[in-house]
């Protein structure tokens, strides 16, 4: 049986140390990185050498956003614009720019179904505010949650189109943060009516998503000392009830420096407040072995969950002609 998390790799092929982890261990998923892509052929390679070794057609992930969070890049992939690009569009019509953002994920979905990936880590869902850190900055679809909403939801549905499933992050928002949770504890104090009214007004437009990704950040009007990734609060009031959040909730990086305890703590701790899938990302043998202890069967709501989101995975991409695609996604980016 499948365990509840999603393990990184070291490189571009798999080390016998590591096909002897992951067949014992069985990890739901993987998420691949830069160090783990070199040509569209390999990562081919790797993708269906991961699926062999699981012996079932395992979901793998990667983060590509565009802008500065891209895992396949130049010059085997071409290189797509940040977030903001799509909301900075020269033109009035919020229609016009809807339809740009689909077509970037319908492009950025065939990038990735190509070579085996059919999850992407986005869209980017958060609200940046003035005076917050700039991890998420230009990564954000704009500055007001109704832009981010839009542009986010159509980002979604042209990846699903293309056969790939989005998860929308970093729920219940990021963008009101101080620090770089990669770093630090992000700790935000701000009332819950403006939490509400604007940094998790994103994500309750896509709750109907099917995989989503926490916050390592505290949200004192919610819960004083805890991050929403082992929050009980945050996850059952605010992401499960008030949003409406309803698909798999995965948490971001465990090994980010946000969060404290051994690696088997922050994992358990994360399954316990309700997360349904610990994410570790960067291919440590000691620290996943850690995180495998932590772990649990992928059993119950959770398990259902999962099996929700990869029947979402079309079978059969919509039909769709890369060549015109990006044709029409340069026009309009710069004309």
């Amino acid at each position: 049986m499948a365990h509840a998390c999603i393990f990184g790799l070291q490189g571009p092929t798999l080390s016998r140390l590591e096909r002897a982890f992951f067949r014992d261990v069985d990890p739901w998923g993987f998420i691949l990185f830069k160090r783990n892509v070199e040509t569209p052929e390999q990562v081919k390679a790797l993708t269906a050498s991961l699926r062999e070794l699981m012996g079932r057609d395992v979901p793998i992930l990667v983060d590509q956003e565009g802008g500065r969070v891209q895992r396949l890049g130049p010059p085997n992939w071409r290189l797509y614009p940040p977030g903001r690009a799509y909301g900075q569009l020269r033109t009035n019509d919020p229609l016009y720019k809807r339809e740009f953002a689909r077509l970037g994920g319908r492009l950025l979905a065939h990038d990735l179904r190509a070579v085996g990936i059919t999850v992407d880590c986005a869209p980017v869902l958060d609200v940046p505010t003035p005076g917050s850190h700039d991890v998420i900055g230009n990564r954000a679809y704009g500055e007001d949650a109704e832009t981010v909403a839009l542009l986010g939801r159509a980002v979604a549905e042209g990846l699903i189109a293309g056969g790939v499933l989005p998860v929308i992050k970093h729920i219940p928002g990021h963008g009101r943060a101080a620090a770089d949770s990669h770093l630090s504890l992000p700790i935000v104090e701000a009332w819950f009516d403006d939490l509400d009214g604007q940094d998790f007004a994103p994500f309750r437009v896509l709750s109907d998503m099917p995989m989503g990704m926490t916050a390592h950040v505290v949200y004192t009007a919610i819960d004083r000392t805890a991050p929403a990734t082992t929050s009980r609060k945050v996850i059952r009031n605010i992401i499960r009830k008030s949003i409406g959040f309803g698909g798999l909730l995965m948490t971001d990086d465990l090994s980010m420096k946000a969060l404290g305890g051994s690696f088997s703590e922050r994992t358990s701790k994360a399954l316990a407040a309700g997360c349904d899938m610990a994410l570790h990302c960067n291919g440590d043998m000691a620290e996943m072995k850690q995180v495998a202890k932590g772990a649990k069967p992928l059993r119950g709501r959770s398990k259902r969950r999962a099996d929700v989101a990869l029947a979402r995975i079309a079978k059969v991409p919509e039909p769709f002609d890369v060549f015109e695609g990006w044709a029409r996604f340069e026009a309009a980016l710069h004309g």
